[in-house]
């Protein structure tokens, strides 16, 4: 029988591994949690963090995202894809931050002088704090020249990091994104999106973290809103299901994301990856799902900042399911 846990966590991981687990789950079990961020490395948050036991982790503290978990999926094995569904990414604090740095960033290129491989040669170090209304779910932010009304945007909750143990033992930085999942910054990561990862380890070790009410695509300047929130999230195992990359689906579109460098080839992973779905899962050959996606698929990317650069394939459900 499944179960429900409300999860408070005590401690935060900064990479996604094998480490131990702080709950076991069953198929059908369904958890609500906390995230935490360190909201620009302000000294505040470095106080909170500094009781915090972060399990001996110091050489990426402060590097990289507070990581809820992990999750050990007792059905789990390698070869099976672990099934999350979201069913709710909601922040619980009414601000956020967003911060630039310098030799951070995708305008921020050091080599060149202005032009149109940068912004600028060196991006100074910032930080600007938005006003959250999470009833209304707008953000505000106010313009040091517009004496005017505070520039507002429509939020957009999601998980920038959501994964399982990456392949062969390894231990990844919470920055990184790959086949595992990790800091994909993807705002499809959303309530009401199921998120399909491939188990590389029995167990899966599933974590979670890096709660962004907005964010563009790309996260140029390297930092979305970042928040904290509440999750809740349910658990599945698809046995003998292997998939090499992660994918969404909801209600409007399936999804592949893939994390690699140079940009181009995320770009041809994900595609390649949303045609195999395609062919495996719905009764298309290939060059018919290549011709599908070639004319009515659409790109979104994740980011452009991190030590591999993500994009999401996606095609519409309705033409599938026809």
């Amino acid at each position: 029988m499944s179960k429900n846990y409300n999860f408070s966590p005590t401690r935060f991981h900064y990479t996604f591994g094998p480490h131990e687990p702080v709950l076991k789950l069953h198929i059908g079990d369904k958890v609500s949690t906390k995230t935490d961020d360190i909201s620009g490395f302000e000294s505040e948050m470095k106080k909170l963090h500094k009781d915090k036991m972060h399990t001996g982790e110091e050489s990426s503290y402060f590097e990289g995202n507070p990581l809820v978990g992990p999750f050990y999926i007792e059905e789990a094995q390698f070869g099976d894809t672990l099934v999350i569904e979201l069913l709710k990414i909601r922040p619980n604090r009414n601000f956020a931050y967003s911060t630039h740095k310098p030799g951070f960033g995708a305008l921020g290129i050091e080599d060149f002088d202005f032009g149109p491989t940068g912004l600028t040669k060196s991006i100074p170090a910032n930080k600007f704090c938005w006003s959250l209304d999470n009833i209304k779910n707008l953000g505000q932010l106010e313009l040091s020249k517009r004496k005017s009304k505070p520039i507002e945007i429509s939020l957009s909750p999601f998980l920038g990091c959501i994964g399982t143990a990456p392949r062969f033992g390894q231990v990844l930085s919470s920055i990184v994104p790959g086949e595992h999942g990790g800091n994909m910054d993807c705002i499809e990561t959303k309530t009401g999106t199921k998120v399909f990862l491939p188990v590389f380890t029995k167990g899966a070790y599933l974590f979670m973290g890096d709660m962004h009410a907005a964010q563009g695509d790309g996260e140029i300047c390297g930092s979305a809103l970042e928040t904290i929130g509440e999750i809740t999230f349910r658990i599945d195992v698809l046995k003998n299901k292997q998939i090499h990359w992660p994918r969404f689906e909801d209600k409007k579109y399936i999804m592949v994301a893939a994390s690699v460098r140079p940009l181009i080839d995320a770009l041809r992973i994900a595609y390649a990856e949303l045609i195999n779905w395609i062919v495996n899962d719905y009764d298309f050959t290939k060059w018919e799902a290549y011709q599908l996606v070639s004319q009515v698929g659409r790109i979104r990317v994740g980011n452009v900042v991190n030590p591999n650069y993500t994009v999401v394939a996606k095609l519409p459900k309705k033409l599938l399911n026809e």
